[in-house]
């Protein structure tokens, strides 16, 4: 099957109806441990389960990745779609209303479609290589700011892996210091989702998995922006990444200065 096949507004449809299940409570407490600070519930296996026979239906020929489900079989040089059911599954847990659905479609280990949907707020972010960024669908573009003292800057802690955290706060401080402010909210995909369209400048956040950005990699891009490493080197779509994200001028500065110290550890 060839990318071209697909049709977006088909998926983004499926992921539409899809949220309606994030509105189950009592599914959401259902939750079981998968590692530290690592929860699933009810409601991601149903997202998933959702997702996945739409899509299987539509497509069958395209591979599937989820968060919960082993992926071993899948060959990464074909089309393949890369799903977090719930990014953002604690907030969910706690009624936090800030998760989201992210769903990247890849194409020999390259994004080539991303779609990010917080059904609480009904904001459906979707891009497709070299067709632009679009919310709700409008055009969306990066920030225009300069300067750390002009920038909102949005950090992940890595709570899976917090023996982290001794080196990742002293550097949170740095870039805390320099900054406008902070926001911590809980969802790569939309941290990565709101550097598209503007609404901050710059996130990082070390050891995320593929399903957590390659949606939102593709937005930022496709807005103007920029995914790094902390090394300040283009991000590439490994099963584990540090990713770095922002407009044109805050991921080089962020990278420069703070980050670099990070990425020497790895």
């Amino acid at each position: 099957m060839r990318q071209c096949e697909i049709e977006i507004d088909k998926v983004k449809e499926i992921i539409s109806e899809s949220g309606k299940l994030f509105q189950d409570r009592e599914a959401a407490r259902h939750t079981k441990e998968k590692g530290i600070a690592d929860y699933v519930t009810e409601v991601d296996v149903a997202v998933q389960r959702f997702i996945y026979e739409r899509l299987q239906e539509a497509y069958p020929a395209v591979q599937f990745m989820g968060e919960e489900k082993c992926n071993d079989e899948i060959d990464r040089d074909g089309l393949v779609w890369v799903l977090d059911p719930v990014d953002g599954t604690t907030n969910l847990i706690h009624d936090y209303r800030n998760s989201a659905v992210s769903l990247a479609l890849m194409d020999n280990r390259k994004t080539v479609m991303g779609i990010v949907y917080n059904p609480y707020a009904n904001e459906m972010f979707w891009a497709e290589e070299g067709k632009g960024s679009y919310l709700n669908g409008k055009p969306i573009r990066v920030s225009s700011a300069e300067t750390m003292g002009e920038s909102l800057i949005s950090i992940g802690t890595s709570p899976y892996y917090k023996e982290m955290a001794a080196e990742n706060f002293p550097v949170f401080l740095s870039v805390f210091m320099d900054c406008q402010d902070f926001r911590r909210t809980g969802s790569a995909a939309l941290d990565l989702a709101n550097v598209a369209c503007g609404r901050i400048e710059g996130y990082f956040e070390r050891g995320l998995k593929l399903w957590d950005f390659a949606a939102g990699m593709l937005l930022v891009r496709e807005a103007g922006g920029l995914v790094l490493d902390y090394a300040g080197k283009e991000a590439g779509t490994g099963y584990m990444s540090d990713i770095l994200a922002g407009n044109g001028k805050i991921p080089k500065i962020l990278a420069e200065k703070y980050l670099n110290v990070l990425s020497d550890k790895e």
